[in-house]
């Protein structure tokens, strides 16, 4: 007894050929039946057992299809056919067809790869602001390890590890989930009352997450400039910092202890490069380039997105409510005209719709009326007709005399607009001026007290209320200290408890503001990126 005959696939990817023949439906449910038997451990199967495994609205009548199935399967690779001589009881059993089937390698990797890909096709992903929280603790103690002589390699490797795969983790899922976002904006895979239901969690969901963004981004930031002063000089690349080039050795090493003898030195070598574009990566994602060059943050560019889906949902939700409330639109017009057209009784009515929908009327200097037409059906002109021979047109004496009807005057004179393009430049200007002025008069050299900070002119208390509001909203119970970014990421304030304090007054030219004093510290950004590159 041999197996069954078919030609063994040349094919590397010959596993995946059952989805796209007919009866595909059966050879996956027989591959699912295969895959849930090895779940359990068993490695063969007989036809009748993937029958009774087959679910009902894919179980064939005769077990001799799913015979023929699973030799199919056996010709494409997935599958190892070989004779069942465990029910042998006499010699004519021998010449009957009779095997048991198992996985092969080929067959189980296609299952593999097909599961990876159904959960990468349903995956929705999500933005998570506890990475973020997890990401700020593995950088605090990084930078813990690097004041440090001579840094334990367990704990160093273990946190850039777990770093490494909470920021991996971020990435994928807010890239997964901003791709879905987009397609139920465009109300792709997604059913209209299904998304009306839950319109207002996802908003306030993106809301919550940008708010965690703005705070929790400026921090992660604030840590990496940290990490990247720390340390003495090595011979790291510009990417990488002085001060996290030591632990991302030690990371290297300890990942390389358990190389060969002859490729221990170059797999340290490939650890630690692959370690250097690790922090590389997470360094880009939260810290822009400087004025200039480079590029933004992968962080601003996802707050930007996120900030830009919100009106966009809203614009969703106002066109879904304008359909529901039955409001027509231009496309909605041209589909009840379609209908007439198709229920119009003949061409003469189809002609009378048309001029009537877009307006097609005959020339208004011809005098053509229904005693005209009565006269040409009488005695019917032919095209031929030469227009001398032919009965004249009567046209109007003042077409004649002028050659059109408009009544002509003098052409309105272009209106110069150049001086309110220079008042709107002038604007534009100083208020830009006033922005800088304020960041100047708000930047302080060191922390101060809330109350030291003197009267502020209406502009600059503006932009003072701004960055006090960003920095009170990631205020929680129990914390001594904050820091938080402006919207525009030009300044950067850090407000710390100052118990005893008593009370902080600002005075304005429109009042006074009064609250408990703090500890405060506000930073220009791009005078400090100015400087930076002054510097350099």
């Amino acid at each position: 007894m041999s197996p069954p005959p078919a030609a063994r696939p040349t094919d590397a990817y010959a596993s995946f050929t059952h989805l796209s023949v007919p009866n595909a439906a059966l050879y996956r449910a027989v591959m699912d039946a295969f895959m849930v038997a090895k779940d359990r451990f068993t490695v063969h199967l007989r036809p009748e057992d993937v029958h009774a495994a087959l679910p009902a609205e894919r179980r064939p009548a005769d077990v001799e299809d799913v015979a023929k199935a699973l030799d199919s399967l056996v010709g494409w690779g997935n599958l190892r056919a070989d004779p069942d001589t465990a029910r042998v009881t006499a010699v004519e059993d021998f010449y009957r067809k009779r095997f048991i089937y198992q996985l092969t390698r080929a067959g189980e990797a296609a299952e593999e790869a097909l599961a990876v890909f159904g959960e990468a096709m349903g995956r929705r992903g999500a933005l998570q602001a506890v990475a973020l929280h997890d990401i700020v603790t593995h950088l605090r103690a990084l930078l813990v390890l690097t004041a440090e002589d001579a840094p334990d390699p367990a704990v160093t490797h273990l946190t850039l590890d777990a770093l490494s795969s909470r920021f991996a983790a971020l990435a994928e899922n807010a890239r997964a989930f901003m791709g879905s976002l987009q397609r139920t904006i465009d109300l792709h895979e997604v059913e209209v009352d299904d998304f009306l239901s839950y319109k207002d969690r996802l908003i306030q969901y993106l809301e919550r997450f940008i708010q965690d963004l703005i705070t929790l981004g400026g921090r992660i930031a604030l840590l990496l400039t940290e990490l990247d002063e720390a340390g003495a000089a090595s011979g790291a690349g510009a990417e990488v910092s002085a001060g996290m080039e030591p632990l991302l050795r030690i990371a290297a090493a300890r990942e390389a202890a358990d190389a060969s003898p002859g490729e221990a030195e170059s797999a340290e070598k490939a650890a630690l490069e692959q370690w250097r574009e690790r922090w590389a990566g997470l360094r880009a994602w939260f810290l822009s380039g400087p004025d200039g060059e480079g590029r933004p943050s992968q962080a601003r560019l996802l707050r930007g997105q996120a900030l830009g889906a919100i009106p966009q949902l809203l614009a969703v939700v106002r066109m879904l409510n304008e359909r529901r409330a039955g409001r027509s639109d231009r496309s909605a017009d041209f589909r009840v005209l379609a209908r007439w057209f198709a229920e119009a009784p003949d061409d003469a009515a189809r002609h009378r719709l048309w001029r009537a929908a877009f307006g097609l009327y005959p020339a208004r200097h011809l005098t053509v009326d229904g005693d005209t037409l009565t006269a040409r059906d009488a005695e019917p002109v032919p095209p031929a007709t030469p227009w001398e021979r032919a009965e004249p047109l009567r046209i109007s004496p003042q077409l004649r005399r002028t050659g059109s009807y408009e009544r002509r005057g003098r052409a309105r004179k272009v209106e110069d607009r150049s001086a309110g393009r220079r008042a709107l430049a002038e604007l534009a200007a100083r208020q830009s001026a006033q922005i800088t002025a304020a960041r100047q008069r708000l930047a302080t050299s060191a922390q101060i007290r809330l109350s030291d900070m003197g009267e502020l002119d209406p502009v600059t208390f503006g932009l003072f209320l701004q960055l006090l509001g960003d920095a009170l909203a990631t205020w929680r119970p129990g914390m001594t200290r904050t820091v938080a970014t402006s919207n525009d990421g030009s300044m950067e304030i850090r407000l710390a408890l100052l118990p005893g304090g008593g009370q902080a007054e600002i005075r304005t030219p429109d009042g006074i503001l009064r609250g408990p004093d703090h500890l405060v510290e506000i930073v220009d950004l791009v005078a400090a990126h100015k400087r930076e590159e002054g510097e350099r």
